[in-house]
């Protein structure tokens, strides 16, 4: 039986009202979640004049996210809080124009153009070995995490860090949260977008500053004459629509590479720091991920071929965006009626896709408070619906980075279990908290040792 129960939010007994609810979404959003959401697939409610479905069974994911998904578009909440960043980028636009990006970006991902990144990954892994073993002791895992993730994404996506300020490119998304991307009064009374929302003006230097950053290094790209190895964003400028043949803009560059660089590292660095945690309070867990890793590595950095061997590693990891995934919440706004389980969906009502709610719920999951990586073992996954687990999304709008994102967490953790070990720093646990995404607030301390030592 799983020994260790890492911390969650304590549910409200009853659904909060309106103005409960601003101050929780903008707190912590996990807040919102009602006790209720933990043992039914839908709970109803209202916030001032919105109606909302929070929908946490399998069978309504399924209905939203692909058996009626044109009826289920994003809601202009969460585009107008990621636009500012992003523009019309992949994960922000709808219809026709969504289609041609996505017809363009898929190939980007593929399992050959990811396995073909992987050595830029294992050198940014053994880096961040060498960070970690110059400062043994009490750590903070998540800012060392947000480091190795984003030389990552530099180097499969830039080929360095030439044009970029990582610790001014860290403070600008980190303002940009709490700034356009918290949830507004005027959000809940379902004002407009174009009203301006008070926090749009103090975000808005936090923009410019990632805008100029990413600009400034496709421009950079274009001027170069010869390169010896390809990235993602050579893969990005010859994508093309395969019907029309289209290649994205300079702007669409800009959205596309923004989108990925804030989105692609944040989420996989909360994923590892969470791991971390997870491991170093279950020594057993951790025991047995390092030797299955020490047999494999021989002591070397992990690569694409070495975490295929790797099983144990994956749970941990599924097992972590269970307890944890990266994005606790996602909305979207009815077009039309529609029936959810009992419910009666009429136009304009608000879904909630409560990820959070449905990866901690009572019917679905052995022990689901508890940490366990054997919810991912072969015979137990075998008895899940397809729609129970869904960290990176699903249907036609999955994480098209997905593998990308998986890969890259895997040859880190992979390569840091083998050569560490990881305890725990007594009363210093962190606290889910959600604004985009649940971070480990205010931090992941643990006190980290050489194996060998």
């Amino acid at each position: 039986m799983p020994a260790f129960t890492p911390p969650t939010v304590a549910p409200p007994t009853e659904i909060l009202g309106m103005f409960a609810s601003l101050r929780a979404v903008r707190q912590n959003a996990l807040a919102i979640i009602p006790q209720l959401a933990y043992e039914q697939p839908i709970v109803t409610g209202s916030t001032g004049i919105s109606h909302w479905h929070m929908v946490q069974g399998p069978e309504g994911m399924k209905r939203v996210f692909l058996d009626n998904v044109s009826n289920y578009p994003k809601s202009e909440v969460v585009l107008r809080m990621l636009r500012p960043a992003v523009g019309k980028s992949l994960f922000t636009t709808e219809g026709a124009e969504w289609r041609w990006q996505r017809s363009a970006m898929a190939p980007v991902f593929t399992a050959r153009n990811v396995t073909a990144l992987a050595p830029l990954m294992s050198e940014t892994a053994k880096r961040t070995a060498a960070r970690l073993e110059a400062k043994l002791g009490e750590t903070e895992l998540l800012s060392e995490m947000l480091s190795a993730t984003f030389d990552v994404i530099c180097e499969v996506a830039l080929s360095g860090r030439d044009h970029f300020d990582s610790e001014k490119y860290a403070a600008a998304i980190t303002q940009y949260f709490l700034t356009i991307g918290r949830t507004s009064l005027l959000d809940f009374l379902e004002a407009p977008a174009w009203i301006p929302r008070p926090a749009e003006l103090f975000g808005r230097g936090s923009v410019k500053t990632m805008h100029q950053m990413v600009a400034k290094a496709i421009e950079a790209r274009r001027n170069e004459k010869q390169r010896e190895k390809e990235d993602l964003l050579d893969y990005m400028l010859k994508a093309e629509d395969a019907e029309t043949g289209r290649r994205m803009s300079a702007k669409d560059l800009l959205n596309n590479l923004q989108f990925f660089i804030v989105a692609g590292h944040e989420t996989t660095a909360i994923t590892l720091a969470w791991a971390l945690y997870l491991c170093a309070h279950d020594q057993e867990v951790q025991s047995l991920a390092r030797a299955e890793a020490q047999v494999i590595l021989k002591g070397g950095i992990a690569g694409a071929a070495e975490v295929k061997q790797a099983p144990y590693l994956e749970q941990i990891l599924l097992e972590t965006m269970r307890l944890y995934p990266p994005v606790g919440f996602l909305a979207r706004k009815a077009r039309a009626k529609d029936q959810l389980y009992d419910r009666k969906v009429n136009k304009g009502d608000t879904i909630l896709l409560n990820l959070y709610g449905m990866h901690r719920h009572n019917d679905l999951w052995q022990h689901p408070a508890m940490f366990d990586p054997d919810h991912f073992s072969e015979e137990r996954k075998s008895r899940h619906h397809k729609y129970q687990y869904l960290p990176f999304g699903a249907g036609p709008r999955i994480c098209v980075g997905a593998n990308f994102a998986m890969i890259q967490a895997e040859i880190i953790l992979m390569t840091l279990l083998s050569k560490f070990h990881f305890t725990p720093i007594e009363h210093k646990h962190p606290h889910p908290t959600m604004q985009m995404t649940i971070r480990p607030e205010p931090g992941v301390y643990l006190h980290v040792s050489s194996v060998e030592a």
